[in-house]
């Protein structure tokens, strides 16, 4: 849930099918894209794989009419040369079909219509019925945008949207399996599938389709989310097994910022935080000035340990001294196992291992439960 946290939610436009004729492998794409200047990358990913420039298009007027080799569905999206620099959003993308034609139009930004063959105007049906349904969810959404943008911090925003979003959700899902039911011989119904928060829902939406839709060339689609999303909760489920409260933190020994070896386990009898971040992390920069706020506010109760991940020597010692880190940093190369001795799946990590050696909490995120943990550790009259 953190990962769309204050961004402005959009729908996926993906799609999936098989491509068995290789006379069907070509995909039609025409229309009008006002504001996109004069050119247009188009950039084709497969399920999995990252996305490559196959073709520049020039626009006339704004107007392109040309095909892509599709041997299979594929991810396409249409750029300008500056969004693929990332210094504009001027890009749209969709899943390309072999064998259909997709009519794509947009008079201004981010305001398009699609059309073309039965699939696409399907397709242009669901994706509005979308739209409509998460229209609460994004506005809401902007609304913590804005408020953040005039002062109101972010820890109490993001609390409140822990408390409001998944209700929400909640809501927009059923509008989404609703629409299913309406039209479960809609193929572009497995992109439905795709856009549920969770297992359970995929699963269920799935079987909502006509046998026709479930068993066809959506199959592989939407599937390979369904085993995607299956994949991650094993990994879930082992990593919240390894750092439940009670487990015996891993040793490990790794170079400080002197270059000398540093033993985890040398801490016993402290309570410490090992705090997995790197330089990369926005999330984990903007905690910093926090953690350090509450490093001198229980200084002598507790140590954090810094382990930096995913950064050269040279970022890490740059960053350890630009943001003046106070607290014990080692670095932790790419060959080490410490990663996956802790089961981290995401930054920053915050994990708080007890004078004993064992694991009290683990805390994925920015997240205020962290600081109030520590409250209630260390505050007044213990």
């Amino acid at each position: 849930m953190r990962r769309i946290l204050f961004t402005v939610l959009a729908t996926a436009v993906m799609l999936s099918a098989n491509a068995a004729n290789p006379a069907e492998g070509v995909l039609k794409v025409k229309g009008m894209l006002k504001n996109f200047g004069d050119s247009l990358l188009v950039y084709v990913a497969e399920p999995g794989q990252r996305p490559n420039v196959q073709n520049t298009i020039v626009l006339k007027n704004g107007a392109f009419d040309f095909e892509i080799k599709l041997p299979k569905v594929a991810e396409v999206t249409l750029a300008t040369p500056e969004a693929a620099r990332g210094k504009s959003q001027q890009y749209v993308a969709f899943v390309g079909v072999p064998g259909e034609t997709i009519e794509l139009n947009a008079e201004t930004d981010n305001k398009y219509t699609y059309g073309g063959t039965k699939f696409y105007k399907e397709f242009a049906e669901m994706k509005n019925a979308l739209e409509n349904s998460q229209a609460e969810l994004q506005a809401y959404i902007k609304s913590l945008n804005e408020r953040m943008e005039k002062g109101e911090k972010q820890e109490d925003l993001m609390k409140e949207y822990q408390e409001k979003a998944p209700a929400l959700q909640a809501k927009a899902s059923v509008a989404y399996k609703d629409f299913i039911k309406a039209h479960p011989d809609y193929e572009a119904n497995a992109i439905i599938v795709t856009s549920l928060e969770t297992l359970e829902e995929m699963e269920e939406a799935a079987n909502m389709m006509s046998p026709a839709v479930r068993e066809g060339r959506m199959k592989d689609f939407y599937m390979a989310s369904i085993n995607q999303q299956k994949a991650e909760k094993e990994i879930r489920e082992k990593a919240a097994k390894m750092q439940a409260a009670g487990v015996v933190a891993p040793d490990f020994t790794l170079n400080n910022i002197n270059g000398k070896p540093f033993k985890m386990s040398s801490l016993k009898g402290k309570y410490v935080v090992l705090d997995f971040w790197g330089s990369w992390c926005g999330w984990c920069i903007k905690g910093f000035p926090k953690m350090k706020e509450y490093y001198q506010k229980y200084k002598g109760k507790f140590e954090i340990l810094g382990v930096d991940c995913n950064d050269t020597p040279e970022k890490w010692k740059a960053a350890v001294k630009k943001h003046e880190l106070p607290w014990l940093n080692v670095y932790n190369p790419r060959e080490s196992k410490v990663l996956s001795d802790y089961a981290i799946q995401g930054f920053p990590t915050k994990i708080i291992v007890g004078p004993d050696g064992k694991i009290i909490k683990t805390i994925v995120g920015e997240d205020p439960a962290f600081y109030t943990l520590l409250d209630e550790l260390f505050g007044k009259g213990k």
